[in-house]
């Protein structure tokens, strides 16, 4: 019987087609190199290889990109034709719910697969990044803490599962057993990605910028070559630090240089270039051509359908480039969105007050802007991203109360914001400038 690494029976398998396999695992389990390539070598020599076709199919579904939900869909299909093991069959409940946009159903058929199959390493991460791209910060951490004691540091592919659960623990609020999960993570296996960003997520939420500069340039070979798929997302984490410090130039130099360069796009690369620009703009910064070419390249994907998290942050491009047709097309997309599948709901109950108050925001309407965001801080967790990641929502109604002169809310979302990062300039200037009780502001045409 021929297996995978962890010993999951591979139907359809010739040995070296299981190898090529292996090889892709190993890649999506580092985000670095071409796990897709591998999955066709591996294909090329046992078409009927029914793992291959099915990591395949997970690869292009969270994608969170119409093309490759397409894509994923026409695999799955064929998948659907193949002789399958229970496991493997199992593989396919969970995928027809993704790509239906049914996220939470699909991530709960993952958990009870990996209580039957709790070495299925394609699982556990595919129901790990599923668990994040809904906000379940608890299911990051307790996905992988039930299968653990079936592990062994002995076993392939442990660094990995200590990494996600790294970051599981962050996403909890456990910064400490967080970092000391993430760091003996990369002690095992220093090219893991995953894991040391949720050491950088650690030092991000615990204020600890100048530590946070220090982690990214330590083990900037390990994660900032051009094979590893979270390489922008990295230089991202260390462009906060800067943010936070106030350092604008570098944070600039960095956008203009490794984020956005090579003018990526994929749809994380765009929603870290976005969430970038639009923290600059807060801070009072004159960004230029900038937001056109960002708004360009979100024109293939921001379809107000597929993932909504994406398309909130294509219209903070849309908003900086003065395409308000585009932003009207998301949000009309949201408040009609049909059927019951949970990705329309989240567009309309979630993705909708956030673009409506970031709206609001760029026209200066800073009263309505507070209203909305004050209203979805609350229920933005409830899809796509981490804490930092969402941290531009409450970035943005704090800079709203200020504009907007409604002095009492300003001066208690700055100390609710100095509460977690007492030491951090952003935060101190917003204590201070609310204390001065600022007329409301007006846009400029």
């Amino acid at each position: 019987m021929i297996t995978d690494s962890q010993g999951n029976a591979l139907s359809g398998a010739t040995s070296e087609a299981a190898e090529f396999f292996c090889q892709a695992v190993e890649a999506f389990n580092v985000y670095r190199g071409d796990p897709i390539g591998l999955l066709d070598s591996a294909l090329e020599i046992a078409p009927d290889f029914a793992m291959a076709h099915i990591m395949k199919a997970h690869l292009f579904g969270l994608a969170t990109e119409p093309e490759a939900t397409n894509e994923a869909k026409a695999i799955l299909a064929k998948a659907k034709t193949m002789l399958l093991s229970d496991r493997e069959a199992s593989h396919v409940v969970a995928l027809d719910n993704l790509l239906k946009g049914e996220w939470t159903t699909a991530a709960i058929a993952l958990d009870r697969h990996n209580a039957d199959y709790p070495r299925d390493i394609v699982a556990l991460q595919s129901g790990h990044l599923m668990d994040f791209y809904r906000a379940s910060s608890r299911g990051l951490r307790d996905r992988i803490a039930r299968v653990l004691p079936k592990w062994s540091a002995e076993t392939p592919g442990y660094s990995i599962l200590l990494g996600m659960h790294a970051f599981g623990l962050e996403e909890t609020g456990d910064f400490g057993r967080a970092e000391e999960a993430g760091r003996r993570a990369l002690d095992l296996q220093p090219l893991d990605c995953w894991a040391h960003h949720a050491v950088a997520h650690v030092m991000e939420m615990q204020g600890r910028a100048e530590d946070g500069i220090g982690w990214m340039i330590a083990r900037e070979p390990h994660w900032s070559g051009d094979d590893n798929f979270f390489r922008v997302h990295n230089w991202w984490h260390r462009s906060l630090c800067h943010l936070d410090l106030g350092q604008t130039d570098e944070v600039l130099a960095l956008y203009d240089g490794p984020i956005r360069q090579h003018r990526s796009m994929v749809a994380l690369d765009m929603i870290d270039a976005s969430a970038l620009l639009w923290r600059l703009y807060l801070s009072g910064h004159d960004l230029g051509d900038r937001w056109q070419e960002l708004a360009a390249a979100w024109d293939s994907h921001a379809d107000g359908r597929t993932y909504p998290f994406n398309d909130w942050h294509a219209v903070m491009a849309y908003l900086g480039a003065g395409r308000t047709r585009e932003v009207e097309r998301i949000a009309s997309g949201f408040r009609t969105a049909g059927g019951v599948a949970e990705i329309g709901e989240w567009g309309r109950n979630t993705a909708l007050p956030l673009v409506e108050g970031f709206w609001a925001f760029w026209r200066g309407d800073y009263e309505a802007a507070a209203g909305f965001l004050h209203s979805a801080r609350s229920i933005a967790n409830s899809f796509g991203g981490s804490h930092a990641q969402r941290d531009i929502i409450d970035w943005t109604l704090t800079e709203a109360t200020i504009r907007g002169g409604l002095t009492g809310m300003a001066e208690a979302l700055a100390s609710e914001r100095l509460a977690l990062k007492p030491h951090s300039p952003v935060n101190k200037s917003f204590l201070r400038r609310a204390r001065e009780n600022p007329a409301p502001e007006q846009k400029a045409a």
